[in-house]
């Protein structure tokens, strides 16, 4: 079955390297939330093309993921992809990993809940859940859902507002935006605790590449958003 991501491997990991300030910001988001990594175990799942974990050491991480596309090339880059296919399809074995973490892949996702629970179940006590998303209510979120709605971005409504390299709106189209809250919820819900938020690409879209921006605290302003919950 052909998945939401095939045929756009190579658009997706060009738009990271056009927009190589942005990407940075992110990496640094996505490397303070896995925080040390060494000698745990961790699963990515809908690791995409490994383009992030190609940033850091990739040998005790792995994946699943929709795309044979994105999974090939995550594949050489390090990351040992267990299913090619949907997290709802994969079994997962009860408290066997240090670190699950979803670097986008929720906002393709419209049911989290029994995935964040099948991720409970999978992680070990005291491991870790983290979720990085565009979350729906950002700048970006509302740039994403408003493009897809006018199924354009070359609009007036969006005129002199974009990046000037925007993301692709065929993945922009696909997606299913969640609000930060909403994933706090759910994880509360589950009975996840201890919380801790990290965030970056607060500047408006427009400006976003830049600059590399350094991580903050929190999760109300940025564009990208680190939610980090305990099991």
């Amino acid at each position: 079955m052909k998945q939401k991501f095939d045929g756009y491997a190579a658009s997706y990991d060009e738009w990271f390297m056009k927009n190589d300030k942005l990407f940075e910001s992110e990496l640094k988001l996505f490397k303070k939330a896995l925080g040390d990594i060494s000698g745990k175990k961790l699963l990515s799942v809908g690791c995409g093309s490994g383009l992030f974990e190609s940033n850091i050491d990739a040998s005790g991480i792995e994946g699943i993921e929709p795309s044979s596309d994105m999974g090939k090339i995550a594949e050489k880059r390090g990351v040992n992809v267990i299913k090619y296919g949907l997290i709802e399809d994969a079994e997962l074995p009860d408290n066997s990993y240090d670190i699950i973490y979803f670097n986008g892949s929720s906002s393709y996702i419209k049911d989290i809940k029994p995935v964040y629970e099948k991720c409970l179940k999978a992680i070990k006590p005291g491991g870790k859940l983290i979720l990085l998303d565009v979350p729906k209510e950002s700048a970006f979120g509302f740039m994403y859902l408003l493009g897809s709605a006018l199924k354009t971005y070359d609009h007036e409504y969006l005129r002199n507002t974009m990046p000037e390299c925007p993301y692709p709106l065929a993945l922009a189209d696909s997606g299913v935006w969640h609000t930060s809250e909403d994933k706090i919820r759910v994880l509360k819900e589950l009975g996840f605790k201890s919380f801790t938020f990290y965030q970056t690409l607060v500047k408006n879209p427009m400006y976003t590449n830049e600059e590399v921006e350094e991580v903050q605290e929190g999760y109300k302003s940025g564009g990208y958003v680190a939610i980090i919950a305990e099991k």
